[in-house]
């Protein structure tokens, strides 16, 4: 494969993206809602309760967390240590639903849109393999996804810090199991969605019947993703190494797969199942 022609690809979409308002304005939206005002909310209705009932369930329901869970809280208060459970271990699955959502909404556009736009035939007959196309298109569509999860990671970890970290001695975020997340764990879970989701947007023939698959295939990936990210920061050294690496395994058979499923036919609008 010739790495500058698949970068030129992906550049291609990449500037095409982010001269549409309709798609970056949205999904900015959608990451300051997850990233900054959902927890911004939340952090404060727990770090200002003055309410004794409120502060007595808090600290039942810390009680009936799992061992592990409950040795790693940090907090001298019902208070704190309730919101240093919130910022590390309930809004953790932030981290893969938004660009998750965001590659998943460039990814079911990837190929499908080459046709309704009319630029498919450009590809079909240019001397771009069906590898460095395929790649290309997933680069565009993971880049937008890590630039929002960066910026809005960057964000998150200082209101984290600003609100939690007075009630428990001072600036703790990230803690190690997030970054073991969002550098390890997160990255193949991306991949394995989009290498389906490319797959079947080479395959439709609207936009329309992408997107549906999309979210068909987004939705079980974030379950499942919300159930590992939190179950990792547990124990976040060994076993989110290990998932990890089952992760990459299977995001590489994706892409392998995915990459060999792409035909120029398709590019044409020939061969598709929808």
């Amino acid at each position: 494969m010739n790495t500058a022609r698949m970068l030129t690809v992906a550049r291609i979409d990449l500037r095409r993206l982010f001269k549409s308002k309709d798609y970056w304005i949205p999904m900015g939206v959608l990451a300051g809602i997850f990233f900054l005002a959902l927890p911004y909310l939340l952090l404060s209705i727990v770090t200002s309760t003055t309410s004794g009932d409120l502060v007595n369930k808090i600290g039942e329901v810390l009680q009936s967390l799992p061992g592990p869970i409950q040795d790693n809280v940090v907090g001298n208060t019902p208070a704190a240590r309730a919101a240093y459970m919130l910022a590390v271990y309930l809004l953790a699955p932030v981290a893969i639903v938004v660009p998750l959502t965001i590659s998943s909404a460039v990814g079911a556009h990837a190929i499908v849109g080459e046709r309704e736009r009319g630029t498919g035939e450009f590809l079909a007959h240019s001397p771009l393999t069906e590898r460095e196309i395929f790649v290309g298109k997933m680069l565009a569509s993971v880049v937008p996804g890590f630039i929002a999860t960066g910026i809005g990671f960057g964000v998150y970890s200082i209101l984290v810090n600003m609100k939690v970290g007075p009630l428990i001695g001072g600036w703790f975020f990230p803690t190690a199991g997030w970054w073991i997340l969002i550098l390890w764990v997160v990255p193949p879970f991306i991949a394995v969605a989009l290498s389906v989701i490319l797959w079947v947007s080479s395959r439709v023939r609207s936009t329309a019947a992408a997107q549906q698959a999309a979210t068909l295939v987004s939705l079980p990936v974030i379950f499942t993703a919300y159930g590992v990210s939190s179950g990792l920061l547990i124990n976040p050294v060994i076993a989110a190494i290990s998932v990890g690496f089952v992760a990459w395994g299977l995001a590489i058979v994706g892409l392998a797969s995915g990459a060999r499923s792409l035909h120029r036919e398709r590019l044409l609008g020939f061969g598709g199942d929808g």
